[in-house]
């Protein structure tokens, strides 16, 4: 008998729905835009960001669920996939299982039709099948496996593309010293063994830290424009400064595992440790509901330094992947940035 689905599931059907629904038929908005006087810049989707941090509130998730943290994860992907990278290539991808290797997404679409149907149905599984599909991304820094949250990445390239995202919605000073320092130390891991690959940060701020704790804000928001500077860090890094329409569940703001095993908390992940998508049908109707009554979550983008704005760090991004390989490789993504919508 199939057990309950659990918060992540329930979070994943919600998820998929907010981004097919903004993709009609696979086919994403162009984020490119060219102002009158020729400046290119980059248009995130902010609509579906916030719909998709309304999710985890909708839910009641509480940060040890995962939910929360998802949310920045499916976005800065569906971002990727509106720049034109490969929709397979991106992970979280957009439909289970969210770890597949292009290679294998090619060896199914070479496949007869009654053979890929049989392969299919063993891939996607909710168990994942070791060294194939997972439900997320552990990549071998200099030193030690990480778990990346946002990945592009082939057995011929390497990684191309690494983004680490976390989240803090309350206990700023207990916390926001810690996730920082946890970010420097990741940078530098994944950095020194993948130079070449394109590599950022995404921090989302719930926003009471403006007024609960004003001097606390300004030193983060100081040091994450710092941490986006060094030689050796991020390329780039973002802060989504978040307003709630209803307060999110009341707990400490430690992912799984952090405050209990300090080998988690450096990054070192075990090679068991990947867990199952739970496949049950999440009813159509309830995905409806759901969207219906999503609590309002808005973006303030007044509080955020340019250099730590959504648009800079996504530019960032995408540009560098581009530069860091030849012409013939991510075509999509180059003529999406050639042919920029007029504003």
């Amino acid at each position: 008998m199939a057990g309950k689905p659990s918060a992540k599931s329930k979070a994943w059907a919600i998820f998929d729905r907010i981004c097919t629904d903004a993709a009609p038929g696979g086919e994403h908005t162009n984020p490119w835009r060219q102002d009158a006087d020729g400046t290119v810049t980059y248009g995130p989707d902010f609509d579906v960001l916030e719909k998709l941090l309304g999710v985890p509130l909708y839910l009641g998730a509480p940060t040890t669920s995962g939910v929360p943290a998802l949310a920045f994860d499916v976005w800065v992907s569906y971002e990727l996939r509106r720049a034109g990278f490969d929709h397979d290539a991106t992970w979280p991808r957009g439909k289970h299982p969210r770890i597949m290797p292009a290679a294998i997404v090619n060896l199914l679409a070479g496949l007869p039709k009654k053979e890929r149907a049989r392969l299919e149905a063993r891939l996607t599984k909710s168990t994942p099948i070791k060294g194939v599909t997972s439900a997320s991304a552990n990549i071998l820094g200099k030193n030690y496996l990480k778990q990346v949250d946002v990945v592009m990445s082939d057995w011929d390239t390497g990684p191309e593309l690494l983004i680490s995202t976390k989240r803090m919605d309350s206990s700023f000073g207990k916390n926001a010293a810690n996730r920082v320092e946890e970010s420097y130390g990741d940078a530098k891991n994944l950095r020194l063994r993948h130079p070449l690959a394109a590599l950022g940060f995404v921090y989302g701020l719930r926003s009471t830290i403006l007024t609960e704790e004003t001097e606390k804000a300004e030193w983060l928001i100081d040091l994450l424009q710092k941490l986006g500077r060094e030689d050796d860090a991020y390329h780039a890094v973002a802060l989504i400064m978040m307003e709630y329409g209803q307060a999110p569940p009341s707990e400490n703001e430690q992912a799984p595992g952090e405050a209990d095993d300090p080998l988690l908390a450096a990054g070192i992940v075990p090679e068991d440790e990947d867990e199952d998508e739970t496949l049950e049908d999440i009813p159509a109707s309830a995905v409806d509901d759901a969207l219906a009554a999503l609590p309002r979550v808005t973006i303030h983008h007044d509080a955020v330094p340019a250099p730590l704005q959504p648009a800079h760090f996504m530019a960032l991004m995408v540009n560098r992947v581009i530069d860091a390989t030849p012409v013939n490789r991510h075509k999509e993504a180059r003529r999406r940035f050639r042919e920029p919508i007029q504003s």
